[in-house]
């Protein structure tokens, strides 16, 4: 039996969020990231796993938007923004 192309982009897209949640669990878990950033971390992450929030591409963009925000920062480390970067990147390419 071949997938169709929704089940294969509904694959892939799984694939992207866990990549993203996988990231920012790991950012969440350091300890020189600033409290107020790794609380908005967790706050996307939430957002990220809370199927009842839509789609995975509506819960994507609204976690791009927060991640937005928090990336502006000016206090943050160089590789954490590039990381939660790396998590915007990833989450941007999701669609339905």
């Amino acid at each position: 039996m071949t997938a169709t192309k929704k089940e294969i982009k509904q694959k892939e897209n799984l694939d992207r969020l866990n990549n993203a949640t996988t990231t920012l669990e790991t950012l969440t878990k350091n300890s020189n990231i600033q409290r107020n950033i790794r609380n908005m971390i967790r706050e996307v992450l939430m957002i990220l796993k809370d199927e009842k929030g839509g789609s995975v591409s509506v819960r994507a963009a609204n976690a791009i938007s927060m991640l937005d925000g928090v990336t502006q920062n000016p206090q943050m480390q160089s590789h954490i923004r590039t990381s939660l970067w790396q998590v915007v990147s990833a989450l941007e390419s999701i669609r339905e």
